[in-house]
């Protein structure tokens, strides 16, 4: 045991009060440029503890439950009105509605992208006539997700708890709070009809894993909680299949909460997501005709982004000779052991990872020769004017 001296000590304070301090000060100014983990909102905490007024679904009975799940979760359902303005002499404009959810006391707003798509003002009504503006925090079409934030109105908040969608069961029940063809707070219940359901977002990505149900769900109800029995939103509403295009005949579809968690804190700070991706323009092997390739399944590398994931770890694009002869790239035909047939294959892949993540990439070359290359995920900013990639 060593003896320390009253003046020692106090010197040991006063360096330890130092380095916190100046701990804190480099945390507030680049904290916030760090990748926040996907665990921003899932804490745990939102699975397992009860929420007020609503009862242990196993002791109450279905009318009692629809009533406290209801009373409780309703005013954190907010109704959204969106306003696109004319763009040119012969454009009317247009509005539009939806729902959303309140997700936390700043005021943020869980809907659908679609919801608000092109607007240019967006005002939400917490209840009652009174409205207020919507700020568009961030945007992300390949979920069809949004978050919306009001201000000035803390006291009037009301958080809805979200829950895990990893853990649901074909048959659970669930209810649905929205604005059904703007028909304020409405409440319909129903079960889970399916699970792991691909769905299409607007601008042609797969929404991998969408929870289908039969509760109804019309125009109106997009963007607003899909909730299980306590209470806890499971997902997000957001399509239905109806033959005629008109209301519901029981097939809705809503986007996993769990998809939403993970990235609503890049959302908030960045007002969209960036994914990892390969850095490589593609095609299907099975759109190709005409070509002689050594495979019938896969990705043909058509050409590789010079700074992305795959150039670095020595992928190969289409080339040619020195007489002009076209040599074919690397056919991508697997990554991390997951078949890739199209495009749709790789995003799927791709969204389960963060950057700085390594996959295994297997590859058959233009000589027909197999090799598995193994590429860390950098994050892709493209520029405006740029073709998309993965």
């Amino acid at each position: 045991m060593y003896n320390i001296s009253a003046r020692q000590i106090l010197s040991i304070a006063l360096l330890s009060a130092f380095i916190a301090a100046a701990g804190v000060a480099c945390f507030d100014r680049w904290g916030g440029r760090l990748h926040q983990p996907a665990a921003a909102f899932n804490s745990g905490d939102e699975t397992t503890a009860g929420i007020a007024g609503v009862a242990d679904p196993s002791v109450a009975t279905d009318e009692q439950n629809n009533i406290e799940v209801f009373r409780a979760i309703s005013p954190g359902v907010v109704s959204i009105s969106a306003t696109r303005q004319p763009r040119s002499f012969f454009d009317a404009g247009s509005s539009g509605g939806g729902t959303g959810s309140v997700i936390d006391d700043q005021g943020h707003i869980l809907t659908n992208y679609h919801v608000i798509e092109d607007a240019d003002q967006v005002t939400v009504s917490l209840g009652g006539d009174k409205t207020y503006p919507a700020r568009v925090v961030g945007r992300d079409p390949d979920t069809d997700l949004a978050v919306l934030q009001v201000t000035g109105v803390r006291d009037a908040l009301k958080v809805v708890p979200m829950g895990d969608s990893d853990h649901l069961s074909v048959g659970q029940k669930v209810l649905a709070i929205g604005n059904p063809f703007g028909l304020d707070r409405t409440l319909t219940t129903g079960v889970i009809s399916g699970l792991q359901r691909p769905i299409e977002a607007r601008n042609g990505r797969i929404i991998e894993g969408a929870i289908q149900t039969d509760a109804s769900i019309n125009p109106g109800n997009s963007g607003g909680p899909l909730l299980d029995s306590q209470g806890r939103m499971i997902g997000i509403n957001s399509q239905i299949l109806s033959p005629d295009g008109g209301g519901s005949v029981g097939v809705g579809f809503a986007v996993p909460v769990n998809i939403a968690k993970r990235i609503l804190p890049q959302l908030i700070r960045e007002g969209r997501v960036v994914r990892p991706k390969l850095g490589v323009y593609s095609r299907a092997v099975s759109d190709l005709r005409g070509i002689r390739l050594p495979v019938d399944a896969g990705l043909l590398v058509l050409q590789l982004d010079p700074s992305g994931s795959a150039a670095a770890a020595g992928l190969r694009g289409l080339s040619e000779t020195a007489e002009g002869v076209p040599v074919i790239g690397d056919i991508i035909t697997s990554v991390d052991g997951e078949k890739m047939e199209s495009q749709n294959d790789l995003y799927r892949v791709l969204d389960k990872h963060q950057f700085n993540d390594t996959v295994q990439v297997e590859v058959v070359r233009g000589d027909g020769q197999r090799a598995t290359v193994p590429v860390r995920l950098l994050p892709d900013r493209p520029q405006r004017g740029t073709t998309r990639r993965e």
